[in-house]
C-alpha cells in the first residue's frame, strides 16, 4: 500500500499546480485552433483538383488580393500568418511536453499497459503521442519554408513540391499530422463535455482521417504532375483573361 501511494503521489504532484487546470484549457484552446485550421487548411490547398485557376484564385483571396488593384495578394500575408502558427504550434507542444513519457521505465509502463489493457482511448492516446513527436521536427521545417519562401501559386507549389522535392516531407507529415489532429479533437471533445458518444465520435474520428489522407495524397500527387511538366525556370501560373 505504501508503494502504491507514493506512486499516486509522483504521479499526481504535477496535475495538483495551480496553474495544471489553466494549461489544459490552454493546450486544448490551441489543439482545437490548429485542428480547425488543418480542416480549412487542406481544403484550401485540395482546390488544386478543380484545376489551376481554381486553386490561383483561392490564393489571391487568402492573400488579400481583393485590397489590391491589380488584384494580386501580399505574400507578406503568408509569411505573417505562417509566423503566427509557428508560435501557436511552439505553446501547444510546450503545453504537451508536461505529459510526454521522459524516461526509458514510463516507456515500458505505457506499453506493458496498452499490452495488458486493450483500451481504445489509450491507443488513441499512444498514437497522438508518437506523431506529435514527429510533429515536433516536421512542421517546424514546413512553416519556415513558408516564412522563407512564402510565395504560392499553381506553379510556384508544384516547383516546390516536384523540383525542390518537397514531396518527402509532405508524404510524411500527411499522415502524422491528420491522425494526430483529428484524434486530438476526439480526446479533446470528450474530455470538454462536448459529446458524450464516444462510439459515434470515435467512428466520426476514423472517417475524417480517412477522408483527410486521400484528399491530401490526391493534391500532393496533383501537385507533383503538374511540377513533372514545367520547364526551368519556373514561371509562376497567369490566368487566361
Amino acid at each position: 500500500m505504501t508503494d502504491v501511494t507514493r506512486v499516486n503521489k509522483k504521479v499526481s504532484s504535477p496535475l495538483s499546480h495551480p496553474w495544471s487546470a489553466k494549461a489544459d484549457w490552454l493546450q486544448s484552446a490551441t489543439g482545437i485552433l490548429l485542428g480547425l485550421f488543418l480542416l480549412l487548411h487542406m481544403h484550401f490547398e485540395s482546390s488544386i483538383l478543380l484545376g489551376k485557376e481554381a486553386f490561383y484564385q483561392v490564393v489571391q483571396l487568402l492573400e488579400g488580393g481583393i485590397f489590391s488593384s491589380s488584384g494580386h495578394g501580399f505574400p507578406i500575408v503568408t509569411q505573417v500568418f505562417s509566423v503566427f502558427m509557428l508560435l501557436v504550434v511552439m505553446l501547444h507542444a510546450a503545453l504537451a511536453l508536461r505529459r510526454f513519457p521522459t524516461q526509458l521505465g514510463q516507456w515500458r509502463a505505457l506499453r506493458t499497459h496498452m499490452h495488458n489493457i486493450h483500451h481504445r482511448d489509450t491507443h488513441a492516446w499512444f498514437w497522438q503521442l508518437v506523431t506529435g513527436f514527429i510533429l515536433f521536427f516536421l512542421i517546424p521545417a514546413h512553416l519556415f519554408t513558408m516564412i522563407l519562401n512564402p510565395e504560392i501559386g499553381p506553379h510556384l507549389s508544384a516547383e516546390r513540391v516536384y523540383h525542390d522535392n518537397a514531396w518527402l516531407l509532405y508524404a510524411l507529415l500527411l499522415p502524422a499530422v491528420v491522425i494526430h489532429a483529428m484524434i486530438g479533437l476526439y480526446r479533446v471533445a470528450l474530455k470538454w463535455g462536448l459529446s458524450s458518444r464516444r462510439a459515434a465520435l470515435g467512428n466520426v474520428a476514423k472517417a475524417l482521417i480517412i477522408y483527410l489522407l486521400c484528399l491530401g495524397a490526391a493534391s500532393l500527387i496533383t501537385y507533383v504532375f503538374i511540377g513533372s511538366e514545367l520547364g526551368t525556370p519556373i514561371q509562376p501560373f497567369v490566368p487566361k483573361k
